[in-house]
């Protein structure tokens, strides 16, 4: 027999399950925040390997236009040299070529050394204000993991006490009739217990037949709702018993079957007519 004392558990139970629920779903959500950050944080080191790759790359080719300068320099000194023990006009003009050629080697690998080199300087600014992002956001990365960890620590910890008030509250309570009924206020926002006035349930507004309203009446077991799953107790309305009792096409809930064959065979024998219409 479902008495007042077990209809009260279960509103408060039903409050207690809303909330632990809604904590549950909270500890679920936080990492999220985190997620994006992190997302960012990876975005800046991606940029940061690319901005070193081409700082490295261009770094190389410094190097080597260095070292082409320095042979292109010391072309031109020993053309130079050579200039003064020459003899003939052809030598002379064989090494007056080699020596300014080797000039202009020189000024072109000059010019592109120095190219190299503000375009070096401008990476090595870029790499600093990465590395800078990098430290900062991994630092407020770990800061909020931190303040993560606590928050859901302390949510758990409220968890684990409306488990045991929960624990509490269904000691006495069938344990099929709790499962369905925590996984009921997770579907419906909370609400796992409704009303039925006269013979309408107050959850899903459905009207039910009058012996299903009978037997929620007597309360001799718990009885869910065949509509919104919700567990129903009787309450009296304020119309009356009378008035309020809806006779509107209520009977049993099985004879909802036998109207939807009704339907099918009014359906084939509509259609028969129309065919023997046309012949």
């Amino acid at each position: 027999m479902v008495t007042e004392n077990d209809l009260d558990k279960l509103r408060s139970l039903q409050d207690i399950i809303y909330e632990k629920i809604g904590l549950e779903k909270s500890i679920q959500e936080i990492p999220k925040l985190l997620g994006t950050q992190e997302e960012l944080l990876n975005r800046l080191k991606k940029t940061f390997i690319e901005i070193n790759a081409e700082y490295e790359k261009i770094k190389a080719e410094e190097i080597d236009y260095k070292n082409r300068l320095f042979e292109a320099e010391s072309t031109r000194e020993k053309a130079e040299k050579n200039i003064a023990n020459i003899s003939t006009q052809r030598e002379y003009e064989a090494l007056d070529k080699e020596r300014k050629d080797a000039i202009e080697r020189e000024q072109l690998y000059r010019k592109e050394l120095q190219q190299k080199e503000r375009s070096i300087s401008e990476l090595d600014k870029k790499i600093k204000q990465q590395t800078s992002l990098i430290e900062s956001q991994e630092k407020d990365i770990e800061d909020r993991r931190k303040k993560i960890e606590n928050e859901i620590n302390d949510k758990q910890k409220q968890i684990d006490g409306l488990k045991k008030k929960e624990n509490k509250l269904t000691e006495n309570l069938d344990t099929e009739v709790v499962f369905k009924f925590e996984r009921i206020i997770k579907n419906k926002m909370g609400v796992g217990i409704v009303a039925i006035k006269g013979n309408v349930c107050m959850g899903c507004h459905m009207i039910l037949p009058v012996q299903f309203a009978n037997e929620v009446r007597i309360g001799e077991d718990f009885i869910f709702c065949p509509y919104c799953s919700r567990i129903l107790f009787y309450e009296e309305s304020a119309e009356g018993e009378e008035d309020f009792f809806n006779t509107e096409d209520t009977g049993a809930l099985s004879d909802l079957d036998e109207e939807e064959e009704e339907y099918e065979d009014d359906d084939e024998e509509e259609e028969i007519i129309n065919i023997d219409s046309e012949e």
